[in-house]
């Protein structure tokens, strides 16, 4: 377990006895975050209420989605985003039809299409923006496709210009998991915005923090009443007294307990929302600051064969810094990860790697088209360290050298090998 004070500079990992020098994730919050947090618990009024209403108008109107519908988790968020295109009235998801969905993502990305009866179909990554390889779509669809699901990975757009005009040609539904890339945009359009739903997540370690919780963004009104509905048990009691769902019959008593959807309990809490409002008009700080990371890390590695880095589509949110083992060091991620450790640097596997090679895949119905041979490269020499909403130019310095000095000594045992075995041959 680690733990962490407020500017994460003495986070301390207790399994290893190790000072963590370089986190993966830390707080972002301040005074002005706990103030709000104790004005929620002195108001008495702490489950989904005004607060929530506000954020939702602020998150809406920061990036340019007509509605915005708070839940308690981004896995939340996506779980709605699928159950919404199930209810819809013009062309619902029906179950058994397909989505095609990126091989490298993060699970709850896939569970709510199998939790829906829907099939996964899974398609390669493209080796440089780890997102979804356009150039195999046309191939990739088959006549179960219904829809497709992009994922914006580690803060790097889609280009969604070729998805959405994909979409368009075979009359797919555009969904978009946005949980890890809020405030990235695609041709001055902000992610979070090119789904007919599309979701983001505000969880400790993303760009803003709300503890828990996400948002499900889109322009659809009937989508947006589907979602609300959805989020508090399938009620009618959020929805306006005309409405997309099923019209109310304007008496309280039964409009407050009519159950119209087979909905769930997702709603967030007001100290979520709370915090929210105020993390949300710090975010163009804290995004100055991580592409200003992104800069000096893409420098600084732009010349080491050993490693590949994340190649950008739009502007990228820049969520963490994901590096692919080449050269030397192709096939030594553990030697890699066990170096890093040792200096204290945490990393972690790309999001889930090749996702199906979970063995959860087995209990998912799915498909798979071609080899997902880029996404297997992530899967085995694949890792991602942290970014931050402050200057890590000292981090970056620590691992440039731990990964220099790791190659080198990659490169020393090869070549010792290679002389051993030409003195055997001789």
């Amino acid at each position: 377990m680690t733990v962490q004070n407020s500017d994460c500079s003495a986070n301390v990992n207790s399994s290893a006895s190790l000072r963590t020098e370089y986190p993966l994730a830390c707080t972002t919050w301040g005074e002005e975050e706990i103030e709000s947090v104790v004005k929620v618990l002195e108001s008495g009024r702490h489950t989904m209420g005004d607060r929530v209403r506000l954020f939702e108008s602020a998150v809406a109107s920061r990036f340019g989605s007509k509605h915005a519908i708070m839940v308690n988790s981004g896995s939340s968020a996506n779980l709605l985003a699928v159950a919404a295109q199930m209810h819809r009235g013009e062309s619902p998801l029906q179950k058994g039809d397909e989505v095609l969905v990126p091989a490298v993502s993060w699970a709850t990305t896939y569970f709510p299409v199998s939790q829906h009866g829907l099939r996964l179909r899974f398609v390669d990554i493209d080796k440089d923006t780890l997102n979804l390889d356009t150039s195999l779509l046309e191939d990739a669809i088959t006549p179960r496709t219904r829809a497709l699901l992009a994922v914006n990975l580690l803060g790097n757009p889609n280009d969604f210009d070729v998805l959405r005009s994909f979409c368009q040609r075979h009359d797919l539904i555009l969904l978009e998991d946005n949980c890890e890339s809020m405030g990235a945009t695609y041709m001055s359009r902000h992610t979070g915005t090119f789904g007919e739903c599309s979701t983001m997540s505000t969880f400790f370690s993303h760009h803003i923090c709300t503890m828990e919780g996400g948002l499900v963004l889109t322009d659809d009104e009937e989508l947006a009443q589907i979602v609300t509905c959805l989020r508090a048990h399938g009620w009618t009691r959020e929805l306006p007294e005309q409405n997309h769902v099923f019209d109310k019959t304007g008496d309280p008593f039964d409009d407050l307990f009519r159950f119209v959807l087979p909905g769930y309990n997702l709603r967030p809490l007001e100290i979520e929302a709370a915090v929210g409002i105020v993390q949300l008009r710090k975010l163009d700080n804290m995004l100055a600051e991580r592409r200003k990371n992104a800069a000096l890390f893409k420098e600084i590695f732009a010349n080491r064969e050993y490693v590949s880095t994340q190649m950008t589509t739009g502007e990228s949110s820049w969520f963490g810094f994901a590096m692919i083992l080449q050269e030397e060091l192709a096939g030594k991620r553990a030697e890699v990860v066990q170096a890093l450790t040792a200096a204290g640097i945490e990393c972690r596997p790309i999001v889930a790697g090749n996702f199906a090679r979970n063995p959860v895949v087995h209990k998912l119905d799915h498909s798979i088209h071609g080899t997902l041979d880029a996404a297997d490269k992530i899967h085995k020499d694949g890792f991602f360290v942290g970014n931050h909403h402050y200057d890590i130019s000292n981090e970056l310095e620590l691992l440039l050298d731990v990964l220099d000095s790791t190659a080198q000594q990659a490169a020393c045992s090869s070549a010792n090998a290679a002389s051993g075995q030409n003195r055997r041959i001789a």
